[in-house]
């Protein structure tokens, strides 16, 4: 689906280790992840894993861009390496069971996924992948949002997500890193262009 948007808002990067707290940067100022987010970052990371965390400032509040995020049903409004979704079993809620067709040219076919958590109210999303014809076995991504300094009375969000992935055999560590923070880093780009697009339709409405 293509997007109008011409100026795309700033994606900062934070790789960090397992154990080691770290901050994001809004509004070019540093501020420390709540604690309670904090917790949910803070991945065990195994001998042959690799963990990430990324960081996407958005021009939209928080509960816009969270109606796109929450969506588990429908991953392929702003992720667009999933070509289709179709939930196997569960209404949405914790526990629910989708599976996702990709598109061509990835080593991958299909990822069959697990929703572990759905919190409204801080705005949490973590899902498991459980199946699929792909490389990257036992891969869990948590995703949190949280408000941000905006241009006066546009409040922005500052979403982070973050990831613990097997490393293939055959593959290195930081190769297998690079190249899921690649796939994560355009799916955060086009939910900040999704959800600040979907802003600007609501206003002129």
């Amino acid at each position: 689906m293509p997007h109008t948007s011409t100026k795309p808002s700033p994606s900062l990067h934070r790789t960090a280790g397992a154990g080691k707290p770290f901050s994001f940067s809004a509004n070019g100022s540093g501020h420390a992840l709540p604690d309670f987010a904090s917790r949910y970052h803070d991945h065990s990371v195994g001998a042959h894993q690799c963990s990430s965390t990324l960081v996407q400032r958005v021009a939209a509040p928080v509960a816009c861009v969270w109606s796109v995020v929450r969506r588990f049903d429908r991953p392929q409004v702003y992720k667009h390496f999933v070509k289709s979704c179709r939930v196997i079993d569960g209404d949405g809620a914790v526990g629910t069971l989708r599976e996702v067709r990709l598109v061509s040219g990835l080593p991958a076919a299909t990822s069959r996924e697990r929703l572990e958590i759905l919190d409204d109210e801080r705005h949490v999303l973590s899902f498991r992948v459980v199946g699929g014809e792909h490389r990257l076995a036992n891969y869990r991504s948590v995703t949190t949002l949280h408000p941000a300094e905006g241009d006066g009375q546009n409040p922005g969000t500052v979403v982070v997500e973050s990831y613990v992935v097997d490393v293939p055999q055959g593959n290195t560590t930081d190769d297998t890193r690079a190249f899921v923070d690649t796939i994560v880093r355009c799916n955060l780009q086009s939910l900040a262009r999704t959800a600040e697009n979907s802003l600007k339709l609501c206003r002129k409405n």
